[in-house]
């Protein structure tokens, strides 16, 4: 039998060469600086669009520790301190808080009463036929209490009347309500009081045209322990 050449070898299967296998190692890092670079020109294009620089943000950084105040820092921070509780009410005063419609009745810092309240609704009523305007916002700033009345009667103004689409009565006795203001009202000046009301329900809403509204039990307790001139800080 003929004996069968033997198979010729395979080709060695070549390897990458040197420098190919480099720039394929290489290739990765290329890219992150690629990214990188690319990330800082991004950053460097919105700051300078928004008009922000290095010194702006350096600028905006937290401080360093806070230093201790020096003896005359301490003297002076003390001298106003007494300065500004001197100028606080150490009596009795009211505050009214025309936001949450509450009412604190206060001697110096300490709270005597609590009260849900009404306030001003802050809308406007024109007068058709006159074009006169009213705004029905309780006044806020500092006021005092200058006259107190038990059973107090209301002389109505204009626009009750102008509200309810009613003619405005000649005859003054027309006017006199003796009901809507509750048992007891402190008057602020200018109109503005503190009373009661036939809408219990409706306390703690801003619903008023400008008067500061309490429940019976609790106008009770501020006519009594509230003196004339007390004052009234109303924001």
């Amino acid at each position: 039998m003929k004996e069968a050449a033997p198979l010729p070898a395979a080709p060695a299967t070549p390897g990458p060469a040197k420098g190919a296998f480099s720039a394929r190692r290489r290739l990765p890092l290329r890219a992150l600086l690629l990214v990188l670079g690319g990330t800082l020109a991004v950053a460097l294009l919105l700051g300078w669009a928004g008009g922000y620089s290095y010194r702006d943000l350096r600028e905006t950084a937290p401080p360093g520790p806070l230093s201790i105040p020096s003896r005359k820092e301490r003297r002076e921070i003390g001298r106003l301190e007494r300065r500004i509780a001197a100028q606080a009410p150490a009596g009795v005063h009211i505050v009214v808080d025309t936001l949450g419609n509450r009412l604190a009745l206060k001697k110096g810092d300490r709270v005597l009463r609590e009260a849900v309240c009404s306030t001003g609704t802050g809308g406007v009523l024109e007068d058709p036929a006159t074009g006169r305007r009213w705004v029905f916002d309780t006044p806020r700033g500092v006021h005092q209490v200058l006259a107190k009345k038990k059973d107090p009667v209301w002389n109505k103004p204009d626009w009750a009347f102008v509200e309810e689409g009613l003619p405005i009565p000649k005859d003054p006795r027309e006017r006199m309500d003796d009901y809507s203001l509750g048992d007891y009202a402190l008057s602020l000046g200018d109109g503005y009081l503190i009373h009661g009301t036939l809408y219990q329900r409706l306390l703690g809403r801003s619903v008023t045209h400008g008067c500061v509204r309490l429940g019976d039990a609790d106008l009770e307790a501020v006519y009594q322990a509230t003196p004339m001139g007390a004052w009234v800080f109303i924001y």
